[in-house]
């Protein structure tokens, strides 16, 4: 029940985190969006050795977070199981590509040891850029830009109702975990032995709920769409925003900025 609480706690304190006020928060978040992916498409489009090119591209999330007044540490919280993963997607690049690339002192750097930075580099700024957004926005309204950009219907119907009833199965989950619980008392989790009929009493009440929810949306008058509420209108000062970190992303991309400064410094 714990496990389950803190899930359902950190699933509220997005939604919380996506109402507060901020200059990032009152952008229109068809704007957010298309910052969005194009950054996480200038991102991923580095090549593998770009790493001091790389570099500056981080300035985007870290004035976000400055601008937003969310808290570093509420991001790298919730990603603490995807981001692992990510790291490790580059761990065995040093031992594929062992030519030397730059010597640093008395330590040479490897083609694999940069790559393998660069990855997890590129790694970590999409998945913060994909935070910030969801982070900014509210789910409503970032559905609607998504249908604003033609995402098919059933695609932003079925992200926005995972989104919103992944909440009423992790209750379920408790209230059936904390039954096994006074039926079990001093027991630690669920024996392997309940593990089939825990699952399978799980997704028939899950089951039983989905058919109440349907019966429940039919008669607000869903139709096959689900009724996106009305998002805030683009304003000159949001298309500015947007065409302004277009055209950073796309210059940064074009100029090495980090050995650009550098030779200012050192020739």
């Amino acid at each position: 029940m714990d496990q389950i609480g803190a899930s359902l706690r950190e699933l509220h304190e997005m939604d919380e985190l996506a109402l507060r006020r901020s200059p990032v928060h009152g952008l229109c978040p068809l704007c957010k969006l298309i910052v969005t992916v194009t950054f996480i498409v200038t991102v991923v489009s580095f090549p593998k050795n770009a790493l001091t090119a790389l570099v500056p591209m981080a300035l985007y999330p870290v004035l976000l977070f400055q601008l937003s007044g969310i808290p570093v540490s509420a991001c790298f919280r919730k990603l603490r199981l995807v981001l692992p993963l990510v790291l490790a997607v580059g761990l065995l690049n040093p031992f594929f590509d062992r030519a030397p690339l730059l010597r640093v002192g008395e330590v040479t750097l490897t083609g694999g040891m940069i790559s393998m930075i660069t990855l997890m580099v590129k790694g970590v700024l999409c998945l913060t850029a994909a935070f910030l957004l969801a982070a900014t926005t509210p789910i409503d309204a970032l559905c609607a830009a998504l249908r604003r950009i033609r995402v098919p219907e059933t695609m932003v119907t079925l992200l926005l109702l995972t989104y919103r009833y992944v909440g009423v199965l992790a209750e379920e989950a408790a209230v059936m975990t904390d039954a096994y619980s006074l039926r079990a008392p001093g027991q630690k989790g669920i024996h392997i032995s309940a593990w089939g009929s825990f699952l399978g009493q799980l997704l028939l009440r899950s089951m039983d709920r989905a058919e109440e929810l349907y019966a429940a949306m039919l008669l607000r008058g869903y139709h096959g769409a689900y009724p996106h509420a009305g998002t805030k209108p683009c304003v000159p000062k949001d298309a500015a925003y947007a065409l302004c970190c277009v055209a950073v992303f796309l210059l940064l991309r074009r100029y090495d900025l980090a050995r650009l400064l550098g030779s200012l410094f050192v020739r």
